[in-house]
């Protein structure tokens, strides 16, 4: 992390009153390395929706990803554009969204979206959210602040399940636009439902740092505990290291 935003103007309220906007894509498989962004979306700020579709630079949709966000290879190669110029325009979007403090970025599971795109932007040598900004933050992920607030709650923590808790609406999940929308509209309603979580942008991106390591941690433990003596989870957060599935 190269730089934190000081709390100023907006980023002084809590971060779920202040401004949002929120990302998600769809891809051809789940390594963050190597695989393709096929759709996104990028709710902004003003609650105008950007959305990509991309030609893949003649990727294949493999049949398990097509039958989750029923886009085929052939659909997408015949009404996508040229990949480059999707990932060059969804990097420029986020960091104008981000860019002087404008916005914090709800992104759910953020270590497999954002470690996608600068992987796509060093496939094309486009500079990524990071080198526009200064900085990947700040980022508030549903996911991390859902563990946190509510470690013990059983069941699934998917959007899909997420959204059904909260009470959002997710009515097309697995598109870009209705899981993006979703993703935002549970962020907040987390950030309303825990005053332990109601603190300025700046201060809740710090804290899921060392909330999602946490996680891992403990996670990883219960796995070697179980057998699994190999089980390695990354603790880090919002990036990644490239290369591991969601």
């Amino acid at each position: 992390m190269n730089a934190t935003l000081e709390p100023s103007g907006e980023f002084s309220l809590p971060w779920y009153r202040g401004p949002l906007a929120s990302y998600d894509c769809e891809t051809n498989g789940i390594n963050t390395a190597t695989d393709r962004i096929v759709t996104a979306a990028l709710v902004r700020a003003n609650g105008q929706v950007l959305e990509w579709l991309s030609d893949l630079d003649g990727a294949e949709i493999p049949e398990g990803a097509r039958a989750v966000h029923k886009i085929s290879t052939e659909y997408a190669h015949a009404h996508g554009r040229p990949a480059k110029q999707v990932v060059e325009e969804i990097a420029d979007a986020i960091a104008g969204e981000m860019s002087a403090g404008r916005a914090a970025l709800v992104v759910m599971n953020a270590p497999f979206d954002l470690p996608l795109l600068d992987a796509e932007c060093a496939r094309y040598g486009v500079e990524t959210v990071a080198d526009r900004v200064g900085c990947m933050e700040p980022v508030i992920d549903p996911l991390v602040l859902d563990r946190h607030a509510d470690r013990y709650r059983r069941g699934k923590r998917t959007l899909e399940a997420l959204a059904a808790h909260y009470k959002v609406e997710l009515t097309e999940a697995h598109t870009a636009r209705a899981d993006a929308l979703a993703a935002l509209g549970v962020a907040v309603r987390i950030g309303e439902a825990y005053p332990q979580l109601q603190l300025p942008a700046h201060r809740i991106h710090l804290h899921q740092v060392h909330w999602h390591a946490e996680w891992a941690a403990n996670f990883q433990a219960h796995l070697r505990s179980k057998g699994q003596s190999d089980a390695v989870i990354d603790g880090s957060w919002p990036l990644r290291r490239a290369g591991g599935a969601s």
